[in-house]
């Protein structure tokens, strides 16, 4: 995937419609935090990782995607090729705070010569880590 190409997904997708797909479906999480992927016990999840209700993704099972712990927010996406299925899928950052987006992104791009993937950020990280102070902010100034 070319700089262009990422750049103009960037601006161009519908991030808002995903987000409220993801509010209206909901997410099926099937690989908790710390638990080893079903095929390869080898491979440990980071964090929780399921997939959209009601959507189909190139693999026929759906659209996958990472939960953090933030706001309710779509902030990302990592646009990946697995060589090992031999397909490319988009993998969604849900509610991930930036230091969840580079986790996320380092555990898909551990070993590229079977899977890498491209991150595709909604909004700067600059921005994300803003957002992530002003929560922090808030939360604190709770009673």
């Amino acid at each position: 995937m070319t700089d262009a190409y990422a750049l103009l997904l960037q601006d161009q997708f519908p991030w808002e419609r995903w987000e409220k797909l993801i509010l209206s479906e909901g997410i099926l999480l099937d690989r908790p935090k710390e638990t080893p992927h079903p095929r390869y016990p080898d491979i440990i999840y980071p964090m929780d990782y399921g997939f959209i209700c009601n959507t189909i993704s190139s693999d026929d099972s759906g659209v996958d995607v990472f939960v953090g712990s933030g706001g309710e927010r779509l902030v990302g996406m990592i646009v990946t090729c697995d060589y090992r299925q031999g397909d490319q899928e988009i993998k969604f950052l849900w509610r991930c705070l930036p230091t969840e987006i580079y986790l996320a992104h380092g555990f898909i791009n551990f070993d590229p010569s079977k899977l890498k993937g491209r991150l595709i950020l909604r909004f700067p990280m600059k921005t994300l880590w803003e957002m992530q102070e002003q929560r922090l902010e808030h939360s604190e100034n709770l009673p």
